[in-house]
């Protein structure tokens, strides 16, 4: 009797794989190379968030902890998101949930929000993980093309993607500053994009990770305006330097939390406990004492701004975030994928491909450019993309 073959789940294996982690592996070998690809932030954790970190771990505090997060911890964040931001319509406790990172977050409010078939809307170009993790939670994502109106989501916009959807749309993923465009939203761009999503009737959830690293403007919540229909996402990654702390944390409305903390502890049940000691100390580190790195994005934002304009590109100064989205020059005729490895190949510098983070074929003339790394590694990979650009230029 012939044995029987185990097989899979067809719905992950139709799942295409990332295609930012694929092209990044595809550079692998090259020497000497630059990479201006990374959302990794150029600076050393605090030295007080270290501290308390290891002194949490001298105290001890490696044993199973409260899975939401400890009480203080969740506090803590929300007086954080009080003070910067003014957020106070999830006041208790109970509302806040700690998680690993904004990416096991993202999951776990699809799989609470969303049913098999439900569709998603998601403002096109966006984090490329966004249209995989809503795929493994049997949802589908609907992009909504932005480059049409300077890459921001409008009313118009959300109410034309809802009547012509194929599916029932539940909810819109809203992330801004954004990556990998870098805008982000004034105070009356979101109350007339909250009156779309009352009138839509769909769930709002708010990717703000990026809300502490923004230039010259204020941050807003959509949260604050809509609280009743709003998930708010944040964490610390980037605004405090601790990418590999894995620390994000969700603000809901009192029923969905309940729900949240339900997916959350099936997955993860909590954050290493010692790293609840690391987090409370940033949330609680003073605004000026962060200054220092939003001041030098600002600076790294000008000089990798002028330089890809310089040399052709065609790109909007961001307002936010470490990223510039460029479209390629009008000479350069091959798309932004095959450009992208061309330049690491011939001219030694990493970037990433726009289609990475797009549905749609313009995106494909573009390219992400991250400013996040030291201001020497910007510079010199400035420096090696004009040479390459020029002489490319001069063989035309």
């Amino acid at each position: 009797m012939k044995a029987k073959q185990p097989t899979l789940n067809p719905e992950i294996t139709a799942i295409p794989a990332d295609k930012i982690l694929g092209f990044q592996a595809s550079l692998q070998g090259i020497d000497d190379l630059l990479y201006l690809t990374f959302g990794e932030p150029g600076f050393d954790t605090p030295d007080v968030v270290k501290e308390a970190t290891i002194q949490g771990i001298k105290d001890n505090h490696s044993h199973y902890g409260n899975s939401q997060g400890n009480p203080d911890l969740r506090q803590a964040v929300i007086d954080y998101v009080d003070n910067r931001y003014g957020l106070t319509a999830y006041p208790s406790v109970d509302q806040v949930l700690i998680t690993a990172g904004v990416s096991e977050a993202m999951y776990v409010i699809f799989k609470t929000l969303l049913s098999v078939g439900d569709g998603i809307l998601v403002p096109d170009p966006a984090y490329g993980s966004y249209f995989s993790s809503i795929a493994t939670a049997n949802a589908t994502a609907i992009p909504v093309d932005t480059s049409v109106a300077d890459f921001k989501l409008t009313p118009a916009l959300v109410h034309e993607a809802v009547q012509n959807a194929d599916v029932p749309v539940k909810a819109v993923l809203f992330n801004y500053p954004s990556n990998p465009t870098g805008v982000t939203y004034s105070e009356d761009e979101l109350k007339a994009l909250a009156e779309a999503f009352k009138e839509e009737g769909i769930w709002v959830i708010s990717d703000e990770i990026y809300s502490e690293l923004t230039y010259g403007k204020k941050h807003y919540s959509v949260g604050q305006i809509m609280p009743e229909q709003t998930i708010v996402v944040n964490g610390l990654s980037k605004s405090h330097a601790m990418t590999g702390y894995r620390v994000g944390f969700v603000l809901a409305p009192d029923e969905v939390a309940a729900q949240l903390k339900k997916v959350h502890a099936t997955l993860i049940y909590s954050i290493p406990t010692f790293v609840y000691d690391g987090a409370k100390a940033a949330l609680e580190m003073p605004k000026e004492d962060l200054q220092y790195m939003v001041d030098s994005y600002e600076k790294r934002r000008d000089i990798a701004y002028a330089g890809l304009s310089d040399m052709g590109f065609d790109v909007l100064s961001p307002d936010g975030a470490f990223y510039l989205f460029a479209q390629l020059p009008d000479f350069i005729e091959e798309d932004g994928w095959t450009f992208a490895e061309k330049l690491a190949k011939d001219g030694g510098v990493a970037v990433i491909p726009g289609e990475a983070f797009s549905k749609f074929e313009g995106a494909k003339k573009y390219i992400r450019v991250s400013y996040a790394g030291d201001q020497d590694q910007i510079e010199k990979g400035l420096g090696r993309m004009k040479a390459y650009i020029e002489k490319r230029r001069a063989n035309r």
